[in-house]
């Protein structure tokens, strides 16, 4: 709090200090003479109605708000991409702020939009906007980029529908490195029909305005053509057959063909205003009584204001501020904003080293660092270039661009990267003040406790001081993280080591971070190195043993992973050991296989098989068309939920969420809240018609909306705020309270085991399973293990979102609702506000992503919206930040699965045996079918004569999970191939052979009784392996491996069947609704709903195809339970076929009727002549279609039902990887999927349905861990920051896909004999999980451990580290002590 004095005197010194804040948004200016202190930059833009700028995080982890912020400095433009989302306002003073929509639209998009477009780099289109933002602001600070700069540029961006490949492909295009120097080939226009160009080998052409003989207009760029043959001599960079887009990751195959697109002319790129040029900062002050911004523009202003008011926060590029502030309820009365005193940004070259402003950004400091390692030469540069290093593994590109040395160092957290190797080097603080003048400070000085430094409240630190190296002296920074990119470090470390004569330490410094509540030194182990000869191993030795000393973790440590970090610490102190050895022996430095080798990453690229399995008979369907939205999608134009137009009596809500995982609710306190600003008020279970209503779930009723008496789990809802703004809202409900009675909770499956906790929900299947023992018996092996998984975030960038919309007659209400489920959220929103379903209208225009976590669970918020909007009358709108949506939502279960297999001496199968258990929460939700296609999917492909298979339901006090891709068929999967692996293993025999023996054959019956047709499996796997050359490669891994010890490679090769059907029978239906207008436009409305997949789009050909007419003519509005009724979610990979079946059947009522018209009027007839015909004689021209899955209707317990599946989505895929067994760091070097996918209606959107699922499944496989914390129960992975899904330098470097082609499916009955794609893939990302198996398996061995390896997933580093068994992790094995438990929580 700051007093009234403090206030008075800090008005005193900024009264000569403007309040009007200046900018320019996309080249608008805006003066804003009151600006609101409480608002972010993205917070500022969206309220202007610029909503392409999307909110996905609020803490700058996932770069949907990236935007490009320019500045006149030093005589030029500076442009860099910013997180919008923790940028304050007062940052943007005097600047060009540029957002998507300032850059073009969807009927003139500027270059970078359109080629994200048109090569498919949108599906959902939520992330797009920043994708898009990111990459322009690389083109403005640099026209021409390499590759790897636009990889780079993309580091602080997720996406989770795409898997990155066509973004990625789309940047490149753009790329001085892609295959000629100056630019890229296609941003050359055609030259003349003669060949003509300029002499040079450029393919600059004569100007022409006239459409070209191939159709294209000028400046636009023809690259559908196949490659020349190549010249007998080498051909020149500029020649097209040397163009990367023609060189295919994989050689055997073809090129692939590139869409036509425009030439990108940074020229006319949006200009940065003029008046700009001559802006000169001006101290700003602004704000309240209770929330007040300064920005001083000189060090002697910041320095008064600090005197005067000490506790004033000091910001430089607010990434840990406004965190604070968002998510922690941190309150800075006074915040003073530090970028633009140019004191504070210089760099000079000083005799002792390099001396840098401490406000510069790490982006700049990157270039200066690029500078000193050339000025101090290679002798001077080792500690610039470890910075170097650590810096390029710092956060992301948009974070780097702001953040700060000092807001890095003083912040004082345990997990800084900078600060270890600062420490290392010696470096040093210059820290001034009022009082105290000028002071240093050695960082090693600096750390005084956690979050704790030496810092005095008045000063501020100016400069940061680090060192040039001397002779014979080496430096080094390490770091390990689950991801690679844009991700903190779970142990770091800078080392230091500078050698006499005879190689004697002379000076040693060990500086760690995430071993301790400070960065630390290992003062023990660096007191016992020097004076020892470097490089003897009795020193290593005794080094390993003091090691062991310092970092004396318990198992119950703040941040868990003991063992892990330990191993960590010794591992980076052994890989420094070996580089500094290496170095001053001279040993090869080529030699790759020392331990202090890194995995590095090529440039990625990737390859599709454009021969598509269709007889080309069709017009559209089976063409590679952009998805139907993309164009708004890339320039922001595309609206979401929190896109709408705010009503002028809008409430917005925010939900009051348990902060415990069990217990009784003694009292809920709102006065306080009620009583704060904007506050209109509160609703909970009292308000609704009746007790019943309150209860929800699918299919039990078995969950309340709101919580009474009674909590099961933290983030259950308890109540909800209103208020006139999101802001006031959320404060509110902060400030509700709450007070509990702790009851006993249950966490993990082996929780629920023990205690008998399962909701009543059980299943079993049975193939001649009455004998099993007798079937065991006959076995010459029976095999017994276990195998687990863990649970996945759904991580759609939209989080759930709702705005219900009360209507003054009949109780009537419009729902608009990111929601995979219309129906249900129509029928819960009628039952909360207690009228009839035919009063309630649900709307989805579009999700930004789904996967199945918004096929039941967004229920919850739309229908609590709507008993908030019946009770103040007013339209209710809520968005949930991400880290309430990861408490409330769900996720993938969490299973776990004791199994027991018989097999015979020849690898043939003869029995499984398994209990089968997922970690359901504490509802059901849909647990019950997950679990029953868990046991439907346990074989894989394998036939098993016997099968005995049980499933139940843990019921645990966890968010209640719930639908997500592959809805239990990846968990069965798993299962299945985790005891082949164990099997063959034991069998001493590949698991390749194992899987070849135990083949389904067609007509053969699975478990459940179901008689496969058109199996191609045993097809597929052998295709892909000659396509990908994979026992070549299983060759050259085995090489490998046996020259190798510390880094490991491994392959593998997974094949799968995914069942396609709803096992709910009733919800095989689907309707479409078909209006032609009289100006031949036609408006389909069908039951599905756009969540990224491209329905609407596959949707839109299948009608156009149908009634002959281009697709332009087809338009889809939304989804609606107005025009279409009683629809089942979009889900189980079966929309396609139900939709575009209803769709063909209307279309079909509608051609019999128009049949006249066409025999009348001739084939060349238009829709319109048609239409029109039809209208005059009074025609039907709309019509309402229809469809259900024939066959299908499996019913358990009677081996006699019909069918489960009405078919099987196969496919195979093969991942090879590399792993660093001193840390677990990895990369997929390679991954090939074939997928039988039947006759694609759009080959681009099932390829990046494939690509996307894949990379879903390998994080879902290696990465993507949910954690709870212990102490109190609540979700710790809630935000990006702590839950890591795939990046973009996180793709196999080189991903290559193929479909089945040259097969009859003479039995596949489904619309123009497609199948369904976007599930089925999914499991082909452990292809990558069971490579890792591999690769680790062969340090095992060269460590003499023959033991079975049982690995569980996610194989993430820690894993994989502990799993590569050695004497580091034998000294780093921590034993618990009584009653101590770990960190976290895995469910």
């Amino acid at each position: 709090m700051v007093t009234a004095d403090t206030q008075a005197a800090l008005a005193a010194l900024t009264a000569t200090y403007t309040s009007t804040l200046s900018f320019y948004l996309n080249a608008q200016r805006v003066s804003l003479e009151v600006p609101d202190p409480t608002i972010t930059l993205l917070e500022y833009i969206r309220s202007t109605g610029l909503t392409g700028t999307k909110l996905g995080c609020a803490e700058g982890g996932c770069g949907a708000c990236t935007v490009l912020v320019q500045s006149w400095e030093d005589g030029k433009v500076v442009s860099k991409s910013v997180n919008a989302c923790i940028a304050p306002l007062i940052s943007v003073d005097g600047k060009h702020v540029v957002t998507v929509e300032g850059i073009g639209n969807s009927t003139a998009p500027h270059p970078v939009q359109e080629r994200i477009a048109i090569m498919h780099g949108s599906q959902c289109g939520f992330c797009t906007p920043g994708i898009v933002m990111s990459l322009y602001a690389l083109l403005q600070q640099n026209p021409e980029p390499t590759e790897a700069e636009v990889e780079e540029c993309w580091d602080g961006n997720l996406c989770r529908c795409t898997g990155y490949r066509p973004i990625l492909d789309a940047g490149k295009t753009f790329a001085t490195g892609c295959g000629r120097a100056g630019g890229c080939c296609r941003d050359k226009k055609k030259a003349d029909a003669n060949g003509i160009g300029n002499g040079s080998g450029d393919s600059t052409p004569v100007k022409n305005d006239k459409v070209d003989g191939n159709g294209l207009l000028d400046g636009e760029v023809d690259f559908t053509s196949k490659p020349k043959k190549a010249p007998a001599t080498s051909p020149s960079p500029s020649d097209k057959t040397n163009c990367c887009r023609t060189t295919p990751s994989n050689p055997k195959q073809p090129p692939p063909s590139t869409p036509a697109f425009a030439l990108y002319e940074p020229s006319k790129d949006l200009a940065f205003p003029a008046k700009l040029m001559n802006f000169t900062p001006s101290a700003l002050a602004f704000g309240t009584p209770t929330r007040r911004w300064l920005r001083p523009t000189s060090l002697d202003e910041l320095l008064k204001i600090k005197a005067i008011c000490p506790s004033a926060k000091v910001v430089g590029g607010s990434s840990e501020v406004q965190i604070e502030a968002k998510f922690k309820g941190v309150n800075f009365a006074v915040s003073v904003y530090t970028g633009d005193i140019s004191e504070l940004r210089t760099a000079e070259f000083a005799e002792e080293g390099l001396v840098v402003g401490a406000n510069i950004t790490l982006s700049s400091l990157e270039g200066v660092l690029d500078e000193a390692c050339e000025h101090f030469g290679e002798k001077g540069s080792a500690p610039y270039r470890a910075l170097l290093k650590t810096l390029r593994g710092f956060a992301g590109r948009q974070i780097r661009n702001v953040a700060t040395p000092a807001g890095n160092i003083a912040t004082a957290s345990p997990i800084s990267d900078l600060n270890p190797v600062l420490m290392a080097t010696g470096s040093k603080l210059v820290m001034e003040s009022v009082n105290g003048g000028t002071s240093e400070c050695y960082i090693r000085d600096f750390f005084k406790g956690y979050r704790s430094t030496a810092l005095e409240p008045e000063a501020v630190i100016t400069k940061l001081v680090i060192p040039a190296s001397k002779e014979r002296e080496w430096v080094q920074s390490y770091k390990q993280a689950k991801r690679k990119d844009d991700d903190i470090a779970i142990v770091n470390a800078g080392m230091r080591v500078r050698l006499g004569g005879g190689n004697v330490v002379e000076e040693i410094d060990l500086c760690y971070g995430g071993m301790a509540p400070t960065t630390v030194a290992a003062k023990k182990t660096m007191a016992f190195l020097k004076g020892k000869v470097w490089g003897e191993k009795d020193v290593l030795e005794g080094a390993m043993k003091s090691l062991e000393e310092d970092f004396n973790l318990p198992f119950g440590v703040p941040g868990g992973m003991p063992i892990y970090r330990k191993s960590l610490a010794f591992s980076f102190f052994f890989k420094f050991w070996s580089e500094v050895t290496t170095a001053m022996t001279g040993t090869a430095v080529e030699d790759d296989d020392l331990p202090h080798a890194e995995i590095t990453r090529n440039i990625s690229a990737g390859w599709r098989d454009e021969e598509t399995p269709n007889d080309g008979n069709n017009a559209i369907v089976g063409k590679p068309l952009p998805h139907v939205a993309a164009l708004k999608q890339v320039t922001g134009e595309a609206q979401y939920i929190d896109d709408l137009p705010r009503f002028s009596n809008e409430l917005y809500g925010c939900l009051v969420l348990s902060t415990k995982a069990h217990a009784k609710v003694v009292r809920v306190d709102t006065d306080a809240a009620l009583d704060m600003p904007g506050v209109a008020g509160y609703v909970d279970h009292t308000d609704l018609p009746s007790p019943e209503a309150n209860w929800w779930g699918a299919p039990r009723c078995d969950e309340v909306f709101f919580a009474v008496d009674e909590v099961f789990c933290a983030g259950q809802p308890i109540g909800f705020i209103l208020a006139d703004t999101k802001a006031h809202a959320q404060a509110a409900a902060r400030a509700v309270v709450v007070e509990y009675e702790e009851l006993p909770a249950i966490f993990t499956m082996e929780e629920a085991i023990a205690q008998d906790s399962f909701f009543p929900h059980y299943r079993f299947i049975k193939r001649d399973g009455d004998d099993m023992d007798g079937a065991f018996a006959k076995a010459d092996h029976v095999f017994e293990g276990v195998a687990r998984m863990g649970g996945q975030e759904h991580f759609y960038l939209e989080t759930n979102a709702a705005m219900a919309v009360w209507k003054p007659e009949d109780g009537e209400m419009d729902v608009y609702s990111s929601t995979q489920n219309p129906t249900e959220t129509q029928t819960y929103a009628a039952k909360v506000t207690g009228v009839p379903a035919n009063r309630v209208v649900c709307k989805v225009k579009r999700m930004g992503g789904g996967f199945g976590g918004k096929e039941t669970r967004s229920v919850q918020l739309s229908s609590i919206c709507a008993i908030a909007a019946k009770k103040m009358k007013r339209p209710v709108r809520c968005m949930l930040d991400r880290d309430e949506d990861m408490a409330t939502s769900g996720q993938r279960h969490p299973f776990l699965s004791k199994w027991k297999v018989g097999v015979n001496n020849d690898g043939k199968l003869v029995a499984l045996d398994a209990d089968v258990f997922c970690n359901g929460g504490w509802t059901q939700d849909l647990s019950g079918a997950i679990v029953e296609r868990a046991l439907s999917h346990i074989d894989n492909v394998y036939y098993i004569p016997h099968v005995n298979v049980r499933g139940r339901v843990c019921k645990t006090n966890i968010h209640s999970n719930t639908a997500f891709r592959g809805f239990g068929g990846p968990q069965g999967m798993f299962i299945c191939e985790s005891y082949m692996s164990e099997i063959a293993d034991q069998l001493n025999m590949s698991v390749d052979r194992l899987r070849e023996i135990n083949f389904y054959k067609e007509g053969q019956k699975t478990h459940f009784n179901q008689v496969l047709e058109d199996f191609h499996v045993p097809q597929i796997y052998e295709q892909i392996k000659v396509e990908a050359d994979y026992d070549e490669r299983r060759k050259a891994v085995d090489e490998f491996n046996k020259t190798h010890r510390w880094r490991k490679r491994g392959l593998a090769l997974i094949p799968t069947k995914f069942g396609i059907s709803f096992t709910a029978l009733f919800l095989n239906q689907a309707g479409a609704l078909v209006h032609i207008y009289h100006d031949g436009s036609i408006l389909l409305a069908h039951g599905g709903t756009e969540m990224g997949q491209g329905l609407h789009t596959k949707m839109c050909m299948v009608a156009a195809e149908e009634l002959g007419v281009p697709l332009e003519n087809v338009h889809i509005s939304e989804t609606a339970t107005n025009t279409v009724a009683n629809t089942s979610s979009t889900a189980a990979s079966a929309s396609s076929d139900l939709n575009g079946m209803a769709i063909k059947n209307a279309c079909d009522q509608i051609n019999e009727r128009l049949k006249p018209y066409r025999e009348k009027l001739g084939p060349d007839a238009t829709m319109k002549q048609l239409a029109t015909a039809a209208y005059f004689d009074r025609v039907n021209l709309s019509a309402n279609g229809f469809y259900k899955t024939p066959t299908v209707g499996y019913e358990w317990g009677n081996e006699n039902s019909k069918p489960m599946f009405f078919y099987f989505t196969q496919g195979a895929a093969i991942a090879e990887v590399e792993i660093d067994t001193l840390t677990g760091d990895w990369k997929c070097e390679r991954a090939d999927v074939k997928m039988d996918i039947g006759r694609t209606i759009n080959q681009a959107i099932d390829y990046g349905q494939i690509e996307g699922a894949f990379v879903q499944g390998m994080g879902l496989f290696t990465m993507e861990e949910s954690l709870w914390l212990r102490h109190n129960g609540n979700l710790f992975t809630k935000g990006p920051g702590a839950y890591k899904i795939p990046g973009f330098r996180d793709v196999p470097v080189s991903f290559n896909l193929s479909m089945l082609k040259g097969v009859p499916w003479k039995n596949l009955r489904t619309i123009q004999r497609s199948k369904g794609v976007g599930e089925p893939p999914l499991f082909m990302g452990s292809a990558v999980f069971f490579a890792m198996r591999d690769a680790i398996k062969s340090a095992r061995k060269d460590a003499g451990n023959t033991g079975l390896l049982a690995l569980y997933s996610p194989a993430t580093p820690e894993r994989i580290r502990l799993a590569c068994t050695d004497e580091i992790t034998e000294r780093a094995h921590v034993n618990a002590k009584e009653k101590e438990h770990n960190w976290f929580i895995q469910p």
